[in-house]
């Protein structure tokens, strides 16, 4: 497993569980104490987390948006590229919250485009693109996520329409279910989606599945996923079953979906 792999359990299982030994992490991941010990140093130089006797606690007033930012940057490259190329010049985009969407924002520099979005990153990378026709939700700012919510992000949602709206997401469920860990976020979620004329989620393969105790949507909403590995038969199956075209961003399988192997976490 890679060290960044293993940093995403340990922070999840802290969060989660509260304080951890190290004997427990180490079990949890299959690893040697030793290597999680390595793990939790770097963590705490990070300011991730705090290390106490025998383990580890996550620290609070941390950063989620700032945590994941350059995590799976490569993969979430790939496909923010992917989601750029089908944007057209003169159309308009709405853009979610997370790290995938500042991703795509950044492949749409230097395009005539209206860009919609909740996303204080998003906002603050095009900001200063004179092409570039940027609408700004208005709400309740949430710091540590860099992003708007609440009731005028809502109402203000309900007045606009996109061509194309690009979803975040937590966790993708076997039966095709888009999930959020964030409760407050899944109304505006919602909201994007009846505003979006076509729905495509942004989810690299550690969404698959992911983490999320609330549902977002179900298949049935979205037009299409866009990711970086193929995902397990089920997943796809439920999918395609509901009408979703899956995509797997930089495959050489042009117009055809590509059968999955098993999927990962």
């Amino acid at each position: 497993m890679l060290a960044e792999r293993r940093h995403q359990l340990i922070l999840r299982a802290l969060r989660s569980g509260g304080p951890a030994a190290v004997t427990d992490l180490s079990e949890q991941l299959g690893v040697s104490p030793a290597t999680v010990r390595r793990d939790l140093v770097k963590l705490e130089e990070d300011g991730l987390l705090t290390r106490v006797h025998g383990g580890a606690v996550a620290d609070e007033g941390d950063q989620p948006f700032a945590e994941v930012a350059e995590v799976r940057v490569t993969e979430k490259d790939v496909i923010a590229a992917h989601a750029a190329a089908l944007v057209e010049d003169g159309q308009s985009v709405l853009l979610d919250i997370g790290t995938t969407a500042y991703r795509l924002a950044r492949q749409l520099h230097g395009r005539r485009l209206t860009v919609i979005t909740s996303n204080l990153v998003v906002y603050e990378e095009l900001a200063d693109d004179e092409g570039i026709e940027l609408v700004l939700l208005g709400g309740m700012v949430r710091r540590e996520y860099r992003s708007l919510v609440g009731f005028l992000t809502e109402d203000n949602l309900r007045q606009l329409h996109a061509d194309w709206l690009f979803l975040g997401t937590s966790g993708v469920r076997p039966g095709g279910q888009v999930m959020d860990t964030t409760v407050v976020e899944v109304p505006v979620k919602r909201a994007m989606i009846a505003a979006g004329d076509r729905v495509v989620l942004l989810a690299d393969a550690a969404k698959f599945p992911g983490t999320g105790m609330a549902q977002v949507c179900g298949p049935a909403d979205l037009d299409m996923v866009v990711t970086d590995r193929p995902v397990a038969a089920a997943t796809r199956t439920a999918l395609e079953d509901a009408g979703v075209e899956v995509v797997v961003a930089g495959e050489k399988a042009a117009g055809k979906n590509v059968a999955g192997e098993a999927e990962t976490a």
